[in-house]
């Protein structure tokens, strides 16, 4: 197993390890949120006005409004009738797949996050489309309310948005939980993530769960859907007996709306610059348009991940599903990218496939 490169300060663009500045094409902070003075500024002012931590849990006497008002926002920009924040998104994942437990039986779909399992359950092994068309028989051989579904929306590791199409074909009432956290401030006009793409579907109703460190910077989660359920799920311990989300983040989301989309139209950008700078490279897959692109030597080839950090590249390179399995190599942009930084990059790549 390679050894992880270690570093002193977190990284932006570059990253410096051992004494080497390199060009960091890794991670998960899409929109670069974390290395914007403007947010940054936002996040000192929050925690000016909160300090680092709100003293009481979301169900005591004394209540901090700003979550309301985070709550509010996070409904309206995920389209569902109401949103509770929670203190990481794999909380907040957990929290959902234990509701949906607790009213039916979860089928979770191929590659669902571990943050999306219970007690370590194992998820299918077939491709996509075959799985979504043996569920639908399934779900509607049943009757209403006997299934709840647990499946991502975008899955990083392999550049995919995941289509939920089939979903309209569903005759049974059932609930969806759908983890966004690699869609949400990316998908969508608006970054609302894939709620745009889901079909408005009377048996289905829809429980979004997504982390905001991914694009927004923000550690903490939330899970949207129809106000019932989530009223419900405020009622449980993963709400009531967790510490709440950190109030200056709360604060530096509300305040950085324009600066998102500001953001998010400079990823956009610079996704469809590095794809044409790749443009006949069969090393390099990017089916959806996503942030993330996949890279796939062929057998023989040198370690592509050794190759471009001797050349002061770091790309994102790890094994999975567990630490005996092949590595995944893949290239993150971010909106901290500029054109010379992919240049750089896609010339490397090119000599690497020579």
């Amino acid at each position: 197993m390679t050894q992880p490169l270690q570093t002193a300060t977190t990284p932006g663009r570059t990253v410096t390890v051992a004494g080497r500045t390199c060009l960091f094409f890794s991670g998960f902070s899409y929109l670069g949120m974390h290395a914007q003075p403007a947010f940054r500024e936002a996040l000192q002012a929050g925690t000016e006005q909160f300090g680092p931590v709100f003293l009481s849990s979301r169900v005591a006497n004394v209540r901090l409004s700003i979550y309301e008002e985070l709550e509010h926002a996070l409904a309206v920009l995920f389209r569902q009738q109401a949103a509770a924040a929670y203190s990481s998104g794999y909380l907040a994942a957990q929290a959902a797949v234990h509701y949906a437990a607790q009213h039916a039986e979860l089928l979770y779909a191929p590659g669902a996050h571990p943050a999306l399992r219970l007690n370590g359950a194992d998820v299918p092994g077939q491709d996509w489309e075959t799985w979504a068309q043996q569920t639908v028989t399934r779900i509607n051989s049943q009757p209403d309310h006997t299934f709840a579904l647990a499946a991502d929306a975008v899955n990083p590791l392999t550049s995919t948005i995941n289509d939920f199409s089939w979903l309209a074909a569903v005759e049974r009432k059932m609930l969806a939980v759908i983890d966004d956290s690699h869609g949400a401030g990316i998908l969508g006009t608006d970054g609302e993530g894939i709620v745009h793409a889901l079909p408005v579907h009377t048996p289905v109703r829809y429980l979004l769960t997504a982390s905001l460190a991914k694009a927004y910077s923000i550690p903490g989660g939330l899970v949207a859907g129809h106000a019932a359920d989530i009223a419900a799920m405020k009622r449980q311990p993963a709400f009531t007996a967790s510490s709440p989300i950190m109030p200056a983040g709360a604060y530096a989301f509300l305040q950085s709306q324009s600066l998102y989309a500001a953001r998010r139209n400079k990823l956009r950008l610079n996704i469809q610059y590095f794809r044409q700078q790749v443009t006949g490279n069969p090393l390099v897959h990017n089916p959806h348009h996503l942030p993330v692109f996949l890279l796939q030597p062929g057998q023989r080839q040198p370690a592509i991940d050794k190759y471009l950090l001797d050349h002061d590249i770091i790309i994102s390179s790890f094994a999975y599903p567990d630490p005996s399995s092949p590595p995944i190599h893949r290239i993150v942009l971010s909106a901290l990218h500029e054109p010379f930084d992919m240049d750089a990059l896609a010339k490397m790549l090119g000599h690497f496939n020579e």
